[in-house]
């Protein structure tokens, strides 16, 4: 009999295929054998000098209650608002915004807000591998609904046919993560009739959870529609670690639709900062949210990580490999020589090239690149890529 609860054990076996990836990758590699390290969106070179700036000026204290207890602060809610809205066209109120530890936070608080023990939500297929986890945790049940199998676009006749009495959310991650795949306004608002439709037949409404931390980083110019701009019971996560470059400074929002029914906003808006406090202080540290201004106005070079796309891309597709190309996001999606990412993952890392098995994503014939790489390290890994199709 295990000291531990069903939910604990519930959560680590949902991503226990992750963990044993992360914490293995690169046993006996040693550092000065690694061409590139591919996997994960980290960075490889260092931060934003004006990032490191901005913290910088806010560790240094201009008040005695300068790193007293903090929730979500007045002046960033209201700075993200206004940013939020003009680049949505959406009216957003401060109180619309919850400061959180980053997008995972906010994914975290819209779960613990909408889903009681049982509930159902429903999370793409392929996607991020953490959202069954963090559903577990809350004992409700991730639905797993598989993306259009050649386009990966939104598959509405699928998450209809999965939605029952207990579904609460449907997960909309767009641009998605691992295919950089970006939603169109028309199928957004497919997703939303559906919806409105589901919800009066059940009696309550169901949430979209838009998981937004990539919306930035966007390619082409390629537009953005979020799901907030077509269905009013929406939820939108963000992240600042992405357009950063910076996962470990751990500062987001969960932001409220403002086309939401007033009584549905205004219970949303009391429960969450309860939600944040029962979730273990779900808030993003003092000087962090105190230089959300400045954060709003930088970028890491998009363009630059569109020439690595577009470098990689064209070669891997001009050496055979069926490859998805991505309009946003840090990464690069594709399948891999003869269906099996496992062992081709281990070909390339006898190389001293890493990247991601599509096992993490419930896909085992797929792989997935990180553009976070340096060019290069992009270029190293090329030959190794080209090697690869010859077995």
């Amino acid at each position: 009999m295990s000291i531990l609860s069903t939910r604990a054990i519930s959560s680590a076996d949902a991503i226990d295929t992750v963990f044993r990836f992360f914490s293995s990758y690169r046993d006996g590699v040693d550092d000065k054998d690694v061409r590139a390290d591919l996997t994960f969106g980290n960075p490889h070179e260092m931060p934003l000098p004006a990032m490191v700036a901005a913290i910088k000026a806010r560790m240094e204290p201009k008040s005695a209650n300068w790193f007293a207890y903090k929730t979500s602060e007045e002046e960033p809610r209201t700075v993200i608002a206004k940013a939020l809205g003009a680049e949505l066209g959406l009216p957003f109120h401060p109180e619309d915004i919850a400061m959180t530890q980053g997008a995972f936070g906010a994914v975290a608080l819209a779960f613990s807000l909408l889903l009681d023990p049982g509930d159902e939500c429903i999370i793409p297929l392929p996607g991020w591998f953490c959202y069954a986890t963090t559903l577990r945790a809350r004992n409700a049940v991730p639905v797993p609904v598989p993306l259009a199998e050649a386009t990966f676009d939104l598959d509405v006749a699928a998450i209809e046919a999965a939605i029952l009495p207990r579904t609460r959310i449907v997960v909309v991650n767009t641009p998605h993560n691992p295919t950089g795949v970006i939603y169109s306004r028309e199928r957004l608002t497919e997703l939303a009739a559906m919806l409105t439709r589901k919800s009066a037949e059940f009696g309550r409404p169901i949430f979209i959870l838009s998981d937004e931390p990539y919306r930035r980083i966007r390619f082409d110019g390629v537009p953005f529609t979020s799901p907030a701009a077509v269905y009013p019971h929406t939820l939108i996560d963000y992240s600042y670690g992405k357009i950063l470059l910076a996962p470990g400074l751990r500062i987001g929002y969960l932001a409220i639709c403002p086309s939401m029914p007033e009584a549905d906003k205004q219970a949303l808006r009391a429960a969450a900062l309860t939600s944040q406090v029962g979730g273990g202080w779900n808030f993003p540290d003092a000087p962090l949210q105190y230089a959300v201004a400045d954060l709003e106005r930088m970028s890491i070079d998009i363009g630059e990580l569109q020439r690595k796309r577009d470098r990689l891309h064209g070669a891997l597709t001009q050496w055979g490999y069926s490859m998805t190309r991505p309009e946003g996001t840090f990464y690069l999606w594709g399948r891999a020589p003869g269906g099996d990412s496992v062992g081709f993952i281990r070909r390339l890392a006898d190389q001293g090239v890493f990247v991601m098995p599509g096992t993490l994503f419930d896909r085992p014939t797929d792989f997935r690149i990180s553009l976070t790489g340096t060019a290069e390290m992009v270029e190293a890994s090329l030959p190794v890529f080209e090697a690869a199709t010859e077995r």
